[in-house]
């Protein structure tokens, strides 16, 4: 049951925090999520995963990436559950939450997962050599990563006119002036709605509320700003990302990172 985990400092826009494949599943449970992105793929038997309140059955070659800090569990619903997996780190990882049309859940078919399963086997297959080469590791990393967010298509929203309409433009909003003071009421009157409407909205597309797609991305944002300045002080990154108190900053980077921003520097 190979397993890899990364052992040098992050440097790359993208890697690996973990990878591993031919591994015999066992029940997993977390009430408060996983702090990164992880991808998780049957490749032998059949699993179920709960995401919240939704119920996600993967049979061989099947696969679901779920977004960071999400309540899930999944256990095995046969005999033997064989799984391939990967979590995913790097300099500027916030950007994945784009990538992945910041869905908190993507599902990924057999022909999709065959091609992602094959990509995992050969990073595994080849990993002293990869490990010894940061940057094309990060490059593999990034393909998986697109190879992923290509499963979106299966689920577009681009064809939904709520989503055009509402959801999308304060989506831009967010990601353009993060930095500056937005509340859910200004955002909401952006597009004529009331605030509820909007949360719900998003709550149906995106599966958070407006407030937590605000607060994650700019918590994803801090973590980049942490690593690629490391003389930036606290207070300035909480600045840089639309935090007038510090304090209040901390504490909303330790709830969702389960750190302080100094502990997630020193670790990075």
């Amino acid at each position: 049951m190979p397993i890899h985990f990364r052992d040098s400092p992050l440097k790359e826009p993208f890697t690996f925090e973990s990878i591993g494949d031919h591994w015999s599943q066992d029940p997993v449970m977390r009430p408060r999520g996983y702090p990164l992105y992880h991808y998780l793929q049957t490749e032998k038997g059949q699993g179920t995963v709960r995401v919240q309140e939704k119920r996600y059955v993967l049979g061989e070659g099947e696969g679901i990436l779920i977004a960071p800090f999400i309540r899930h569990s999944y256990e095995k619903d046969t005999s033997e559950w064989m799984t391939a997996f990967a979590t995913f780190t790097g300099t500027i990882d916030g950007s994945i939450a784009k990538m992945a049309g910041s869905r908190q859940v993507i599902l990924v078919g057999k022909e999709q997962g065959r091609q992602i399963g094959e990509m995992i086997h050969d990073i595994m297959n080849g990993w002293e050599t990869l490990a010894a080469k940061p940057w094309e590791l990060s490059v593999r990393c990034y393909c998986l990563l697109m190879n992923l967010a290509d499963s979106i298509y299966t689920q577009s929203l681009t064809d939904d006119p709520l989503y055009l309409r509402y959801v999308e433009p304060v989506m831009r909003e967010i990601e353009t002036h993060y930095d500056r003071e937005l509340t859910v009421q200004g955002l909401s009157g952006k597009v004529y709605v009331t605030p509820q409407y909007l949360s719900r909205l998003f709550r149906r597309f995106l599966g958070y509320s407006v407030y937590e797609y605000l607060t994650v991305y700019r918590i994803n944002r801090a973590r980049e700003f942490l690593v690629l300045n490391p003389q930036m002080e606290i207070r300035q990154v909480a600045g840089k990302i639309g935090f007038s108190d510090t304090s209040h900053f901390i504490a909303m980077f330790k709830k969702m990172t389960g750190l302080t921003p100094l502990e997630f520097r020193k670790l990075n």
